[in-house]
């Protein structure tokens, strides 16, 4: 029997595997996790400042530019899922994020995703910098999260340990 995790970061999102999420594998289709990812990246944003208003107002949004999402249990039609968001860190432009995906019901840990964001001028189509008000938001909640541990799951690379084949250089010590 497994015991219930802790649940880390904040609740960003929540929600239950539909029916059109199953994928051929009997289980929630990968699309559909990073669905279920994005959506707390919505709230996480909305908590900051960062709304359709202000997207609006000031012509300023975000972009992800890069994303690695963890598979570690099969969520199933039906299954009910809670989503945390931690900030691991921000600078001028940058916020870099990290979520987990529960089973709302057991307690385990479905899936993670890491999160590179950009903070976006919509007319320039080009990096900016985060206003003051968002900064001191995202800030806020960074350090509200202080006591928590970088996830061992961040910065991970995808890489086979011992390939049959692999290119030259895959590998860190050819």
């Amino acid at each position: 029997m497994n015991s219930k995790l802790e649940e880390l970061g904040m609740l960003v999102a929540e929600g239950e595997v539909k029916a059109e999420w199953i994928d051929c594998n009997g289980h929630m289709n990968v699309a559909y996790y990073v669905l279920a990812f994005d959506s707390g990246v919505d709230l996480l944003w909305t908590k900051a400042g960062i709304t359709d208003e202000y997207i609006a107002k000031r012509n300023l949004s975000t972009f992800a530019v890069e994303a690695h999402i963890t598979y570690q249990q099969e969520l199933c039609v039906g299954d009910s899922y809670r989503v945390t968001a931690q900030i691991l860190a921000i600078d001028n432009k940058r916020l870099h994020q990290f979520q987990r995906l529960y089973n709302a019901k057991t307690g385990e840990l479905a899936a993670t995703a890491e999160w590179l964001n950009l903070h976006i001028n919509l007319e320039t189509r080009r990096v900016c910098p985060w206003p003051d008000d968002i900064r001191a938001a995202f800030t806020a909640i960074a350090q509200a999260q202080d006591s928590e541990l970088i996830p061992a799951e961040a910065g991970k690379q995808i890489k086979i340990k011992s390939p049959s084949f692999a290119l030259r250089g895959y590998l860190s010590d050819e």
